[in-house]
């Protein structure tokens, strides 16, 4: 098409088909947004590769064609490339930050320091490294009851010095997994 007259009367063609084929675009895409889309993702196509239209043949099935092989080709891409179900993000649980159970668990060393030795020592055999009673009760060479009533007392420092409700912090986030 070296003519510029020719050229004219394919744009206007052109222009007259756009209403025409909204309506097929639509038909293909049952969806407005994507059907104007999809009219102008044909256009472009089709400006293109004018030099590749004859002219006489029927402007409206040339581009007809490009744009039912643009929707196809759309289809085929976005079935190859549908996300499974392990890389949605949105039906992952969100993850508590770290740094809260860093907190937390420097609180919680802190107020275990600040206890007087032998609460503390038991409190971290017990509860912390897992002794039973009867072995603390060994380790530190006193009675079985001695070293129950030290942890209880241990663990109620902890609790007045933190507050309940930084502790059941700590014990949330702790079961959570962190």
């Amino acid at each position: 098409m070296s003519d510029a007259q020719p050229q004219e009367d394919v744009a206007q063609e052109v222009l007259a088909l756009i209403a025409p084929m909204r309506a097929y675009a639509r038909s293909l895409t049952r969806n407005a947004t994507d059907a104007d889309d999809l009219v102008q993702e044909t256009l472009l196509k089709a400006l293109a590769n004018i030099d590749k239209y004859t002219p006489g043949t029927k402007l409206r099935a040339w581009l007809f064609r490009i744009m039912r092989n643009t929707f196809l080709t759309d289809v085929h891409k976005r079935n190859r490339e549908r996300p499974g179900i392990e890389d949605c993000v949105a039906d992952q649980l969100t993850v508590q930050p770290q740094h809260d159970m860093y907190l937390l668990g420097r609180r919680l060393m802190a107020a275990i320091s600040r206890l007087p030795t032998k609460y503390r020592e038991i409190l971290i055999l017990v509860v912390m490294m897992g002794e039973s009673y009867e072995d603390a009760a060994r380790i530190c060479d006193c009675a079985v009851g001695t070293v129950k009533s030290r942890v209880n007392r241990a663990r109620r420092m902890v609790i007045d010095q933190l507050g309940e409700d930084e502790l059941e912090d700590l014990v949330q986030v702790r079961a959570s997994g962190m």
